[in-house]
């Protein structure tokens, strides 16, 4: 009886499993043998995050190419729609009359982000304009028109500001960038909620239009005494101006940072639907928070819990699975780097419960029991061992599979990080 790998196994289950572990089940690897296209589209806010994704996931998975498109969230919600792609990413969660259109969609949660007003004035510092909400709702209301404006100055005395003429660059696309930002504008003023109100695209006063995060940024580096607004990794990874935003204590201007976006996110999980619920509701913007930035967001990867309706076979089907766990699991390690907030363990498990609705022609992709939770002794029963790992072991200790057989299994374990070593 080769009873030593036996207790080994149960050792590494008891020291590893954290208070919120990640699952014990994990999507099948897509085959190794075939390659896959996968395409997307939507948000340009995460294009910069999904990118990086590409080049890593690939690094792993060499046979799988994804392919997305970034031509803002009104774009890719109509190409989930039209089931032109595997799936979509937006800012902006699906409204009831879109849901009605794309029935069977889930919302996954991909990374948290902010959206920054960047400025292009010559005379005054690269960062630290402070600015109200209701200054920049009265900029694109066309009511400020001048950057020596009183209400602009009173919040700026240590700057020289000038009398230029405010060149407001605003999306032409429809935008999950701009529903984010009319969101946060709404609850800054009346006025603007009632003219304007939150959406993809709204019916802009004045502006110079641009699409995407990377169009709007463009309009802002190459023109003097502008002013606009893109996601946060757009003006970092380019070097542009932005301004410090009054919290929604009132309390202070807020710098965007990972941490001051971090901060206003915090606590946001314990209200969030299940990803088949209604996300129409959802929103961080104006956290509270002393030091929470206002104008946050969560971003989502928008796919049918049906993949018969938008892919071709069932092994590009789990092949999109698989891909999708590891961006809202491994490929958060990749989140800071570019100025997005990681999810949560509580957002996490949220997308993993999503994915396990997912089918194919009715079979289920993703056989997903939940997280494993410590009980914090070093009985393996109350650790809720899952019975293939404990028949794994004793099948081998019995000889009825081989060494490498075993080993082949514990190996996967801990390439999957199930098992921590």
């Amino acid at each position: 009886m080769k009873m030593i790998p036996w207790l080994i196994l149960i050792a590494v289950l008891v020291t590893s499993i954290p208070l919120y572990a990640h699952a014990v089940s994990v999507p099948e690897i897509p085959d190794p043998s075939m390659e896959f296209s996968i395409t997307g589209a939507g948000a340009s806010f995460p294009y910069p995050l999904i990118d990086l994704w590409r080049v890593e996931y690939n690094k792993e998975f060499s046979n799988v190419y994804l392919n997305y498109q970034s031509i803002g969230s009104g774009g890719g919600v109509k190409q989930h729609i039209e089931k032109t792609v595997n799936f979509a990413a937006s800012d902006a969660p699906l409204k009831q009359s879109e849901k009605e259109l794309a029935q069977g969609t889930l919302h996954i949660p991909e990374a948290i982000g902010g959206v920054v007003i960047t400025y292009n004035i010559p005379q005054i510092p690269e960062k630290g304009l402070k600015l109200t909400g209701e200054i920049i709702a009265d900029i694109y209301l066309g009511k400020i028109t001048r950057w020596n404006d009183s209400q602009i100055a009173q919040y700026n005395p240590e700057l020289s500001l000038p009398d230029e003429e405010i060149i407001v660059a605003k999306r032409s696309d429809g935008s999950g960038t701009t529903f984010v930002f009319t969101d946060y504008l709404s609850t800054q003023s009346s006025e603007f909620e009632q003219k304007i109100g939150k959406a993809k695209a709204v019916p802009w006063p004045l502006g110079v239009g641009a699409a995407g995060n990377e169009g709007v940024a463009g309009i802002v580096r190459n023109t003097p005494h502008s002013i606009g607004y893109v996601e946060l990794a757009y003006a970092f990874q380019t070097g542009m101006s932005f301004a410090f935003v009054e919290n929604g204590d009132k309390t202070g201007f807020i710098e965007p940072t990972l941490e001051t976006i971090s901060a206003a996110s915090k606590g946001a999980s314990a209200n969030l639907p299940a990803a088949e619920g209604d996300w129409s509701k959802v929103s961080i913007v104006n956290a509270p928070g002393e030091k929470s930035y206002p104008i946050a967001s969560f971003t989502y990867l928008l796919l049918y819990d049906e993949l018969s309706n938008s892919t071709n076979s069932i092994k590009e089907a789990k092949t999109i699975i698989h891909m999708m766990h590891w961006m809202i699991t491994d490929g958060q390690n990749h989140s800071e780097s570019l100025l997005y907030v990681p999810l949560s363990d509580e957002v996490i498990e949220i997308g993993k419960q999503g994915l396990a609705r997912v089918t194919y022609e009715g079979e289920i992709l993703f056989d997903y029991d939940g997280p494993v939770e410590n009980q914090n002794d070093n009985n393996a029963d109350s650790l809720d061992i899952p019975s293939w790992i404990k028949d794994n072991a004793r099948w081998w200790a019995d000889g009825l599979i081989s060494d490498e057989e075993y080993i082949a299994a514990l190996q996967y374990l801990i390439e999957q990080g199930i098992l921590k070593v």
